[in-house]
């Protein structure tokens, strides 16, 4: 099974326990390290994600991939949350951290460019909108972008 199948399978699995206890599900992923398989799954919540909450949904999930067995030889589970700095992945993301200070990274430089900071106005139209501090509009194709994460600013 492939790597993204494998990873659409662990939503699917992870989404009914998340939604039970008013979770995000930020980002699964599925990758190999060294000689290890790791399933890493992010959540979030409103007011940030505990350790009980990771190993509550970490438990649950792991019931879950041993009646399913999606993954047919050994890898690590961890549940996580995704940090202040997290990436923002999903159409939801987007709205929730609208107004917020964001970093654009794009896969190609656009005039010698490839980074790009402003406020979040949203994605709209498949497009991540931001404005800069010098109030130009700035939109990228969702496709075109490498990460968008949030500044953070102590």
């Amino acid at each position: 099974m492939s790597k993204k199948k494998i990873e659409n399978q662990v939503e699917e699995l992870v989404l009914p326990i998340l939604e039970e206890r008013a979770f995000d599900l930020v980002d699964v992923e599925f990758v190999k390290e060294g000689r290890n398989w790791y399933l890493r799954v992010y959540i979030d919540k409103p007011g940030g994600i505990n350790i009980d909450d990771c190993e509550e949904v970490s438990i649950r999930l792991s019931e879950e991939l041993d009646r399913e067995d999606p993954i047919k030889h050994s890898y690590i589970l961890e549940v996580s949350s995704p940090g202040l700095d997290r990436p923002l992945k999903r159409d939801k993301d987007f709205e929730r951290y609208k107004g917020e200070l964001v970093e654009v990274k794009l896969f190609k430089a656009i005039d010698g460019k490839k980074v790009f900071e402003g406020e979040l106005l949203g994605l709209i139209d498949n497009r991540i909108t931001i404005k800069q501090s010098n109030d130009q509009i700035l939109s990228f194709n969702k496709e075109e972008v490498a990460t968008t994460k949030r500044i953070i600013k102590f």
